[in-house]
């Protein structure tokens, strides 16, 4: 017997090529989910610069509604930072309407930012979990494979008679073939999934400095 590819798929079981379909679909998804992601967060990095440096500019000046009217653009929708100027902004303004103190206010704004970074890392880690239970499943999902194969081994084994490599050889390739194949989705499925991740908290740390600056800009204006 051969042990090409070909060779090796025409002597897969039913099992093992729909274990092999399986396998390769979650890699499929896995790969779509990180690039759907990235482009998401390429998005929102690429707003954020444009919009960061004007919010600032404005804030500095005392432009607050101003400031609060350019975060809340539909263009300016995917940027991070400027969601979470928006709400703070926003709660702010709306502490000042309702004749909170001053304390109230700033804590009411801190709370808002708070708020919406939560919501926009929500946003940003949505397919995580897929791409996390891809990672976790895939090799038993090669495993039910492997024993697939090792059930076709010991039937070459009875239907010949004998225990030769040639009687085993197509059951022992099948499983180490769909082993190998778990392994492979699950180490693409984890990598996506930590480098995903690891730009996240990245975006969190950015949407928690800037929380903390906007809660400063109010300190300094009551101040002031």
């Amino acid at each position: 017997m051969q042990f090409g590819l070909i060779e090796m798929w025409q002597a897969m079981g039913a099992v093992a090529k729909g274990v092999s379909f399986l396998l390769i679909a979650l890699s499929i998804i896995s790969l779509y989910l990180f690039v759907e992601r990235q482009l998401v967060f390429r998005k929102a990095r690429s707003k954020s610069k444009q919009v960061a440096p004007k919010l600032a500019d404005l804030l500095k000046k005392g432009q607050i509604k101003e400031a609060l009217t350019l975060s809340t653009k539909k263009e300016n929708k995917g940027s991070h930072l400027a969601r979470v100027t928006a709400a703070g902004i926003q709660e702010f303004l709306e502490g000042k309407e309702a004749n909170l103190s001053i304390g109230e206010q700033i804590e009411t704004a801190q709370r808002g930012c708070e708020r919406a970074s939560t919501i926009f890392s929500q946003e940003l880690k949505r397919g995580l979990s897929t791409l996390a239970t891809i990672a976790t499943s895939a090799p038993f999902i090669g495993l039910f494979g492997t024993i697939s194969g090792i059930i076709n081994a010991f039937k070459g084994m009875a239907l010949t008679g004998s225990g030769g490599i040639g009687a085993v050889a197509s059951g022992i390739a099948e499983a180490l073939v769909t082993t190998a194949f778990g392994i492979g989705v699950a180490i693409i499925a984890l990598w996506c999934y930590n480098s995903l991740n690891t730009k996240i908290e990245v975006y969190d740390a950015e949407m928690s400095n800037t929380s903390s600056q906007i809660v400063d800009f109010f300190i300094r204006k009551q101040a002031g």
